[in-house]
């Protein structure tokens, strides 16, 4: 592949430990802890291809800091996928948007004895002593935060219905409990919004909405008192899901007609209290939600449509002609808690994706800074090139980019003292295509300037999402 974007889709075998990466700048002796990066980094086995930037096999990157220096080591995630692909030479699970060849036989088996795929390729977290990659199917998988080794699933206790989750869950610092949701797809469907216990692995119904049709929610927004579901007009037809005829994503349709719907969820007794209605649009993310002057306040990175979806098919992201990669408006959606119809407004001229927060600190509260990736506006056929900070009450913008880089989702982590929502360091793991390898970028948070990198001795495939954990104790 050319020194482009494209080369963070190529396949990496090696799985390598480095006790010590060559580090330019200088790294703040406070920054103590371990950054966790997941996204796929196979995407063939054998002569079958997965078709999806989502499909690839999971591979988990740790970056261990202390005193001013960076370890890295970095290991396929060993799920049955994984482990079957490679007995078999062969695609044996269906992913997001790959569906492996099965004999009729097979495909008849599989409508009795379900196997949900556990390539667990998008997120990390820590449900009580275990530290999991996650994915959209229910099946935390357990690694070795120290060893990256794969444990194993973490076993629920009280586990509740459901086929499809997010690999997105919330941790209210105040009640110290993980929120979260699974779709139950049946015949009469239900959104299912639960809780975990801070130390627990009990999962704990909040509250469940029946709908006809599930949509596709990747992600959802909390306040204090309300968990925010969002319809994004992307619907399954749950006869297609059960008859398992196509991939994942292929039993959606996109319904512009029926608009979004929002759902507030009380989070004590799990009533709707209010449903508001606005114009079609996708979203993988949300970015913040709060409550203000008798309003649920939604941030969100939109979409007119779900195109982005299409647009990151690998054998669309191989071809140089391929088109630019849209990049989701960074929108601020009022929602009247005794609901109405939903407006929005632009909060910034730069666009925003893989967003993020300090999220100890403001999740579900009034924030004033976001941090996120996007495109330069004179790169007519390009991928996300920089990373943004967005300051949402000045409605302002910073950015960070150098020619023929591209960051990964940038994590904020808040300096021990820090009395400012913008004081700490963000983390950004930034594929440099002209050397063909990658580094972990180190930015100030307030200035949104470089202070360091340390580069690793290998190109890593372009990531989804990750955590910094504190001396792998708690989870930031």
């Amino acid at each position: 592949m050319a020194a482009t974007f494209r080369s963070g889709f190529a396949t990496l075998e090696q799985e390598i430990a480095v006790d010590r990466l060559p580090t330019h700048g200088t790294v703040p002796s406070w920054l103590t802890g371990t950054l966790v990066r997941n996204g796929p980094a196979k995407f063939e086995v054998g002569a079958q291809q997965y078709k999806h930037w989502f499909d690839g096999l999971a591979m988990l990157h740790k970056f261990s800091i202390e005193g001013g220096q960076i370890a890295y080591a970095n290991k396929f995630l060993r799920s049955r996928a994984y482990t079957k692909a490679m007995q078999t030479g062969k695609i044996s699970y269906g992913e997001f948007a790959t569906d492996p060849c099965r004999s009729i036989f097979s495909r008849i088996y599989t409508l009795f004895v379900p196997e949900p795929a556990d390539n667990a390729a998008v997120n990390v977290t820590r449900i009580a002593n275990h530290f999991v990659a996650l994915t959209e199917t229910p099946l935390p998988v357990e690694f070795d935060p120290h060893t990256l080794e794969t444990l194993g699933f973490v076993e629920y206790e009280g586990k509740l219905p459901g086929q499809i989750t997010t690999a997105h869950p919330h941790y209210d610092h105040a009640r110290q409990a993980l929120v979260s949701y699974l779709t139950h797809v049946s015949r009469v469907s239900t959104y299912n919004v639960y809780a975990i216990p801070h130390g627990a692995t009990h999962q704990t119904l909040i509250g469940s909405v029946p709908v006809p049709e599930p949509a596709y929610m990747h992600s959802f927004g909390m306040t204090e008192r309300y968990v925010v579901l969002a319809e994004f007009c992307l619907f399954f037809n749950p006869i297609g899901m059960a008859l398992k005829r196509k991939p994942y994503i292929g039993n959606t349709r996109w319904k512009p007609e029926r608009g979004v719907r929002f759902l507030l969820l009380d989070r004590q007794d799990g009533k709707v209290v209010s449903t508001s209605q606005a114009e079609a649009f996708f979203a993988f993310h949300h970015i913040n939600a709060f409550e203000l002057n008798g309003e649920v306040i939604v941030d969100v990175a939109a979409y007119p449509d779900p195109a982005i979806i299409d647009r990151l098919f690998l054998n669309r992201l191989s071809q140089p002609d391929g088109g630019r990669i849209p990049t989701g408006e960074f929108r601020r959606y009022h929602l009247p808690i005794g609901g109405s119809n939903a407006d929005y407004e632009l909060l910034s001229d730069e666009a925003i994706e893989l967003p993020r927060i300090n999220y100890r600190l403001t999740n579900a509260r009034d924030y004033r800074f976001a941090y996120g990736m996007s495109m330069r506006k004179d790169r007519p056929d390009d991928f996300l090139d920089q990373l943004v900070k967005v300051d949402v009450r000045e409605r302002t913008a910073r950015v960070w980019y150098a020619d023929g880089c591209y960051p990964g989702e940038p994590v904020f982590v808040a300096a021990p003292t820090a009395t400012a929502e913008d004081d700490g360091v963000v983390l950004s793991l930034v594929l440099d295509a002209n050397n063909d390898n990658s580094f972990l970028l180190i930015l100030a948070a307030g200035s949104f300037e470089e202070i360091a990198r340390a580069t690793v001795p290998q190109r890593i495939p372009l990531g989804l999402h990750g955590q910094f954990f504190d001396r792998i104790t708690t989870a930031e």
